[in-house]
Parts: structure tokens; sequence; C-alpha cells
């Protein structure tokens, strides 16, 4: 490995990471209480199972900070709710929600690419799971037969 990571920028880049995953929890937590209708049950099923991720997500964040021996925040990333509770638009902003996420993960990369194996596989390895979950949610987002990938 070649040289050292900036610390204090990786610790700001995670801290950054662990608001996100802590305002998926809120985000997933309350969306799955506004769903009413004929698709009620997986619909919920999968938000709670998205909040519950995000949930491993923060901790982990959480655990590398410490590791660098940071202090991690207290901070929640942003809460903005469209007021609209149609599945398209739950959707839409879960969309927005895991992008905003999957950028923090990949300004993370190159602070530690190359310098710390450890930190260099966790960002590679969110960043793939992050563009799984984007990738799924705008699947979700498609009328069905569509191949065309949506797009905000």
């Amino acid at each position: 490995m070649s040289g050292e990571i900036d610390k204090p920028a990786v610790i700001d880049v995670l801290n950054r990471i662990l608001e996100a995953e802590l305002a998926g929890v809120v985000r997933y937590t309350h969306y799955s209480l506004m769903v009413f209708g004929y698709s009620r049950i997986p619909i919920i099923h999968w938000l709670r199972g998205q909040a519950s991720e995000s949930l491993l997500h923060a901790q982990e964040a959480g655990e590398y900070i410490t590791a660098l021996g940071g202090h991690p925040s207290l901070g929640i990333g942003k809460l903005l709710e469209g007021e609209s509770h149609d599945i398209g638009d739950i959707l839409r902003e879960s969309l927005a929600h895991e992008q905003l996420a999957l950028s923090f993960y990949e300004a993370l990369l190159p602070l530690v690419e190359g310098r710390n194996v450890m930190l260099e596989e966790y960002a590679r390895t969110m960043i793939a799971a992050e563009s799984k979950h984007s990738s799924e949610v705008e699947k979700m987002l498609r009328q069905p037969g569509d191949l065309t990938p949506f797009s905000l």
C-alpha cells in the first residue's frame, strides 16, 4: 500500500455515510407505515428490509469511524418528504436517497484506494450494494414489460 490515508477526510465522508444511512432507517420505516392498498404486504416487507439494511450500514460506517479514532456523528441526513404517499412517489424518493448514499461511497473510494485495503474493500462492496439497490428501485419504477431504464 502506498501512502497514508487522510484520516480527517475519510472520517468526514464516513460520517456523511452514517448520517445518510440513519436517514434511510427513518425514511424507509416511515414509508412502510404509509403504504395502503392491495400490494401493501410485499411493499412494506421490502421497505422494512431496506430500513434494517440501512441500520446495519450505519453501524458499519460508525465502526470504521471509531477504528480510525474518529467520533461518529449524531446527525441524521435530510429527511425531506414529498408529502405524497403514492407508491411511485415513494419509490422515486427512495431512488434519490439510494443515489445520494451511492455518491458518498463513491467519494470514499478515491480517498482510500491503494492506501487502506480494509476501507477500499468496504467502499467497493458498498458501491456494488448501493448500485444494486438503485437498480432494483429503478426496475420497480418501470411499467411492466418496459425495458427502458427509468431516470429521475
